[in-house]
């Protein structure tokens, strides 16, 4: 059995033990919050420094391409000055760059599929025609995205309470890469005609993108072998499938100033594979007063699913295409090709057998049905086919590649 003063010593370790412990707490809980300090205060640094980076890749990305397609060497320009102009703690924020495609600002290529970007100094385009949207994914000489770096090293971010530790200051940094692909969602008035071209017609067996073969658009005189587009008036809002679309809405778009609000990527749109009849004669004036039929009709449409070439009442919006119509065909049964055409851009015949014209017409312009055989001369047919060269970019980035860029990229890193 304890004595008294056995229990009183018991007592009084206890208390100094409590003592220590609580000693120790303090201690613990000051370092804590201390650290709380510094790492909310780093965490505000670093949010700066990636604006600062997110601002530069963005801006030089927005103007990686001239207006002809091709690469702009002072996109890299661009980026550094976007990203200094933005401040950390109320300093500039440092970027390492003395021109060229080097240091913290660099021109190159993202891929998807590997999730890396590699620096490429080219200024070459390269060729769209033929490749697949994933095939140009693995082309380390297509450049679409930009690079930046930002940093806190010759003004490093101060230390509040970590200088107790021996922690001064903060080295930081921040890296942005900033994509750009193909046209995707395209804003007010990029889209020339109510028109849309099935997705399905404009690629090949591989899924890759050609420009070499031309197709028609029968307005639904032949659904299983020629029609590779159709009507539409850029509705993707309400419920657009219920009924698609009708000849007053595509008629009041045909020689206006092409889709007044925003056609959205991937959204279904209001459509028509079949015919309208007024529509297609407002087209034709359209077209003859345009061109005078001589030369192509240079349009920029959305390019839709269909799948089957056959355009129902909705189809969902993957891209942008530009193509060039070169013949359209009236309403009336022409069987002895009497309207066939003589001229076209660097084609001409002078044949008084319109059948003879017509077939020089359709080798020259390698104009095909979806079936591969020749494109026949039908009445209420579009002819058109993709164009082959450098367009300026347009919309925002996300689309399919059907020969089109983008022009807003989007952040990837």
């Amino acid at each position: 059995m304890k004595t008294r003063f056995q229990l009183y010593s018991g007592l009084k370790d206890e208390r100094g033990a409590v003592a220590i412990i609580i000693a120790i707490s303090i201690v613990m809980l000051i370092s804590f919050g201390a650290l709380a300090v510094d790492l909310g205060h780093l965490y505000v640094v670093r949010n700066e420094l990636q604006d600062a980076a997110d601002a530069g890749a963005l801006a030089g990305a927005r103007f990686l391409y001239n207006e002809d397609g091709t690469v702009n060497e002072g996109a890299n320009q661009i980026a550094y000055s976007a990203a200094i102009a933005n401040t950390s703690e109320g300093k500039a924020v440092e970027v390492n760059w003395s021109g060229g495609n080097g240091d913290d600002v660099q021109r190159g290529h993202w891929s998807f599929a590997a999730r890396t970007f590699t620096p490429n100094s080219s200024l070459d385009p390269v060729v769209l025609w033929g490749k697949s949207t994933e095939d140009l994914d693995n082309d380390p000489n297509f450049i679409n995205a930009v690079r930046v770096k930002t940093r806190r090293e010759t003004s490093p971010a101060s230390s509040f309470f970590a200088k107790i530790l021996g922690y001064q200051n903060f080295v930081k940094s921040a890296e942005a890469i900033a994509y750009i692909g193909f046209a995707g969602t395209l804003p007010p008035h990029d889209v020339d005609q109510p028109i849309v071209i099935c997705r399905d017609s404009i690629l090949d067996e591989n899924g890759a993108y050609q420009c070499s073969i031309g197709r028609m658009i029968n307005s639904g005189e032949s659904i299983s072998s020629s029609e590779t587009g159709g009507w539409t008036d850029f509705n993707q809002e309400g419920n657009p499938c219920q009924g698609g679309t009708n000849a007053p809405a595509v008629r009041s778009l045909i020689c206006s100033e092409g889709n007044p609000y925003t056609i959205y990527l991937g959204k279904v749109m209001a459509t028509n594979g079949g015919e309208i009849q007024s529509a297609f004669n407002d087209l034709i004036r359209c077209w003859e007063d345009t061109t005078g039929k001589i030369v192509p009709w240079n349009l920029t449409l959305p390019v839709v699913t269909c799948p089957g070439n056959n355009v129902g009442t909705c189809e969902t919006v993957v891209g942008a295409v530009n193509i060039n119509i070169l013949w359209i065909t009236g309403a009336g049964e022409d069987p002895d090709y009497t309207n066939a055409p003589t001229q076209m851009e660097d084609w001409s015949s002078t044949d008084p057998s319109g059948e003879v014209r017509w077939n020089s017409f359709v080798t020259h312009f390698n104009l095909q049905n979806v079936d591969g055989s020749p494109a026949p001369y039908a009445k209420k047919s579009i002819y058109f086919k993709p164009d082959c060269e450098l367009h300026e970019p347009t919309g925002t980035t996300g689309g399919e590649n059907f020969g089109v860029l983008a022009k807003i990229p989007v952040l990837v890193k």
